[in-house]
């Protein structure tokens, strides 16, 4: 069952959002499986076969839930968002290779471009799309860059791209239609990790430019 609460271009609606999130973990219902907060939006899984009374509609108790944990005063999200994150990335060359096409369409320099891109603050709006890519609010309007035409089949982890109005982190090697104007050395996923994404709904994000050496030498 998905919740919405507002706008999803819409801070406070992914305020609220996260805060319903939270709420409904907490509750530790029964029947509740999973519940994921993205944009403006929480999306409740359930399983019906759990609910108690077999008599009563699975969908009805969850709409409820629901209710109840969204009528409950509203908060700013704590131990479930919110975390700082830095993020170091190497711009342009062969990490980076559409970094000079984005700094044309901006009417920048590389430098200027990547100076641009890592000097915004950013929030994580939702994960997914491959396990733990980050859909980053905040890239700034000059920035602003439409998908590639033809997606390339392979885009490496790490590899930090534009697409649209957002950023975003690959965490694991896919394809993709992203401009890429970058690379983190930093490892977005874990299979192993606990949790194993590095960010979740709900996190503030710094990239921070370093050098092609540093990124060599950064393992």
């Amino acid at each position: 069952m998905v919740a919405t609460l507002g706008s999803a271009s819409d801070a406070p609606a992914m305020a609220s959002a996260l805060g319903l999130a939270e709420r409904l973990v907490a509750a530790r219902a029964r029947g509740i499986v999973d519940v994921v907060a993205a944009y403006a939006t929480v999306t409740a899984f359930y399983d019906p076969l759990q609910f108690l009374d077999p008599q009563e509609d699975a969908y009805d108790c969850v709409c409820r839930l629901i209710e109840t944990c969204g009528a409950r005063s509203a908060r700013e999200p704590s131990a479930a968002g919110g975390g700082a994150v830095d993020i170091p990335v190497c711009y342009g060359g062969d990490l980076g290779p559409d970094l000079d096409f984005v700094a044309r369409r901006c009417g920048l320099d590389a430098a200027g471009a990547a100076a641009l891109h890592a000097g915004a603050p950013y929030v994580v709006h939702a994960v997914g799309f491959t396990p733990g890519f980050p859909y980053l609010g905040g890239l700034p309007a000059a920035l602003h860059t439409p998908r590639r035409d033809t997606p390339r089949a392979r885009v490496p982890a790490g590899s930090v791209g534009i697409g649209g109005s957002q950023t975003g982190v690959y965490p694991v090697a896919s394809p993709g239609g992203w401009q890429i104007i970058g690379r983190t050395p930093v490892a977005l996923f874990r299979a192993d990790g606990n949790p194993p994404a590095l960010l979740k709904p709900g996190d503030r994000v710094r990239f921070r430019a370093i050098s092609a050496s540093e990124f060599d030498s950064w393992k």
